[in-house]
């Protein structure tokens, strides 16, 4: 799995960071996505796409690999 963010798009919910804090975290200025792991375990996988669904911005994009 690949994941990429749109960060524009990013509104700072957290949504992404409280699911998968494996993969995302929030900058400390504006709340704004940080992308931590672009190419997950696939453990991880579940939680990155409960995340993607769970953005209110729809700014998390998931491709395979």
């Amino acid at each position: 799995m690949k994941v990429d963010v749109d960060i524009p798009k990013c509104v700072g919910s957290g949504q992404c960071v409280l699911i998968a804090p494996e993969v995302f975290d929030q900058r400390d200025e504006d709340g704004m996505v940080v992308l931590l792991d672009e190419a997950p375990a696939a453990e991880l996988y579940e939680a990155v796409r409960e995340s993607a669904m769970a953005c209110p911005a729809a700014a998390i994009h998931l491709a395979q690999a």
